[in-house]
């Protein structure tokens, strides 16, 4: 169970991190093209688990597919600004 968590943690702090990068509120690390590919691997899974959370059986895992769904709506209007950092 920690080994999961841990690994959610993870992820949220590289997504953020990207997130600065892209935004220009960091040093970019990666290129851009780099940055926007990973980006769009985090567009797919919000995308993914929200159809997942649709799915669900319990009404409680369906709420999370709101929050999802706003998370790859947002990355998208990122990937599609023309102003980068």
């Amino acid at each position: 169970m920690y080994v999961l968590e841990s690994l959610s943690i993870f992820f949220n702090l590289f997504l953020g991190f990207i997130l600065l990068m892209k935004g220009g509120y960091i040093k970019n690390y990666f290129k851009q093209s780099v940055t926007n590919i990973i980006l769009w691997a985090f567009l797919i899974l919000f995308i993914l688990n929200t159809v997942g959370n649709i799915l669900a059986e319990t009404n409680f895992e369906k709420l999370f597919a709101i929050l999802t769904l706003a998370s790859a709506i947002l990355i998208w209007i990122i990937l599609k600004s023309k102003t980068t950092g």
